[in-house]
């Protein structure tokens, strides 16, 4: 039985270029890059060539780039180190309820340091509304954090506009861009962002390694102390295979992004429209878009990236009188692999932190699976995938009692 794999949010499989390019690094090419003799300055080079193609893709400056092992530290790193900045005052933090643990938990931890945090709502579909940051800005707010794009709905933040606000109060801002980078297109310059995370295990490379751009000219002191390596910010010797490794994927994820994107956003709105048509007392969480207004064939390639509100890939959807854990284990035990949301955190039992700032009724809450779809996957996947579904809700509401009962009461209108 062939596994259909998807929870690309969680991870994506490393693409066959990346690992071809990292291999030499842990063979002949292992110097270190801050060795002074020639297989050591090679590598520096190397790494200086990766931080040139990162700052490209974001419309940023190779100095702006500094390597890290991934979006939590990349998070903890501007967070904690604003707060070093301000070690003497009392400061305020502005995000949002829906942020990934990386932000919320280093939040929770910095309360104890004097500073508090301001957490934004979200409306039906996820999203921040901007009126509310603003509204919310005080004398003592010296950083705003949000999200370029949801770990668990694909829900796209108000970036952009968040950004101008901040700079109309002179404060810092930094979006967690670890679902968004090597997806959507990201404009450091154009949104007016300060920090940006990202993790190459999101678009096809490596786990173990990221990177923070921080805007030239803004202070955030080292996290790390130890010896000189970026640019003194970050000390340790450089994972240079990841870093190369990162270098491709991040390329790849550019010159692929719009094609990718077609293709993966056709194959969700063709399995959401099946579960939706198939499967009553269902409903999507997230912002809709147009797929429930289009033919249930795959194939159109009227798609503007621009005007999208949720990322490609994201499909998370909730059915009534099941429990979403047993779900995913019924499609585990199919071959198919998906979450319940954010993998950080989906072992924990409790409903996401995510449906509940949304205010999805906890009926449904509890019966959300996560689906997020990548490049290799198939339209003929996406039909099996959508069989298995409506196979395994079945089953569990068979198992239920208030089903019984709900089904007794409103069966003619199912």
């Amino acid at each position: 039985m062939a596994v259909i794999y998807l929870d690309h949010a969680a991870t994506t499989p490393v693409l066959p270029e990346v690992l071809e390019a990292m291999e030499p690094y842990y063979k002949e090419k292992y110097g270190n890059p801050s060795s002074s003799y020639g297989t050591g300055t090679k590598r520096k080079e190397e790494i200086e060539e990766v931080r040139k193609v990162i700052a490209d893709s974001i419309n940023a400056s190779p100095h702006e780039i500094y390597f890290t092992s991934g979006g939590t530290e990349s998070d903890n790193w501007v967070l904690k180190g604003i707060r070093n900045r301000y070690i003497n005052k009392n400061i305020g933090y502005v995000t949002s309820s829906i942020e990934h643990h990386a932000i919320l938990h280093c939040c929770d931890s910095l309360k104890q340091e004097n500073v508090l945090t301001t957490q934004l709502q979200v409306d039906e579909q996820g999203i921040v509304c901007t009126d509310q940051i603003e509204n919310n800005l005080t004398d003592d707010t010296v950083l705003v954090s949000l999200m370029y794009a949801n770990n668990e709905t694909g829900a796209i933040q108000p970036v952009k506009k968040a950004c101008y606000l901040c700079k109309e109060h002179n404060i810092l801002f930094h979006t967690d861009a670890v679902q968004a980078y090597g997806h959507i297109p990201l404009d450091v310059k154009e949104d007016g962002v300060d920090f940006l995370s990202a993790s190459a295990h999101k678009f096809g490379g490596p786990k173990g390694v990221g990177f923070l751009y921080i805007r030239e000219g803004t202070d955030l002191p080292a996290m790390i102390d130890g010896g000189g390596q970026e640019y003194g910010k970050r000390a340790g010797t450089e994972n240079v295979a990841g870093i190369v490794g990162m270098g491709v994927a991040a390329g790849l994820a550019v010159k692929r992004m719009e094609e990718d994107y077609k293709k993966i956003k056709r194959l969700r709105d063709y399995l959401e429209r099946k579960l939706l048509h198939e499967i009553p007392l269902s409903r999507i969480n997230g912002p809709f878009g147009m797929s429930r207004s289009r033919s249930f064939e795959p194939g159109r390639d009227d798609i503007d990236i621009s005007t999208e509100k949720r990322l490609p890939g994201h499909l998370n959807i909730s059915f009534q009188f099941i429990h979403g854990p047993e779900l995913a284990a019924l499609l585990d035990q199919e071959g198919i692999c998906v979450s319940t949301g954010s993998a950080c955190s989906s072992g924990s039992g409790n409903i996401s932190h995510v449906l509940e700032a949304m205010q999805v009724p906890w009926e449904l809450a509890g019966g959300t699976i996560r689906i997020t779809i990548g490049r290799e996957n198939t339209p003929e996947e996406m039909d099996r995938t959508a069989a298995v579904v409506r196979k395994s809700v079945e089953y569990l509401r068979k198992k239920s009692i208030s089903y019984e009962d709900f089904y007794l009461a409103y069966s003619d209108r199912l």
